[in-house]
């Protein structure tokens, strides 16, 4: 298989734009409510118009926003492709965990 045939693991990007509160808060707000501009996401949070953008901007670039103009608005939405394929690949970590954790119980019982 080819390298560029592997899809990239979107979990790094995704739990380092979730590592900030304010964007984990952002993301909620947005779930919610279905969408919603810059403006109307920073009356709703302890921080400014212009610290609202930049976090989008960082959720945009991890692929768990999007964003689409609204005659002089920007709109953000939820993108839940990528917070599914991060939620698969920790699964997939979990099980390949109680596989090995099995693994080691079971030689541990022989002895």
């Amino acid at each position: 298989m080819s390298a560029a045939a592997v899809a990239p693991d979107p979990a790094p990007e995704v739990f380092a734009a979730l590592a900030d509160p304010t964007r984990w808060r952002l993301l909620g707000t947005l779930a919610e409510q279905g969408e919603g501009t810059a403006t109307t996401l920073a009356a709703q949070l302890p921080v400014s118009r212009p610290a609202v953008i930049k976090h989008l901007v960082v959720l945009d670039r991890a692929g768990l926003v999007q964003r689409r103009r609204a005659g002089r608005e920007v709109r953000y939405r939820v993108e839940p492709q990528r917070l599914d394929a991060t939620a698969r690949r920790m699964a997939d970590l979990a099980a390949a965990w109680d596989r090995r954790l099995d693994a080691i119980k079971r030689l541990a019982e022989e002895v």
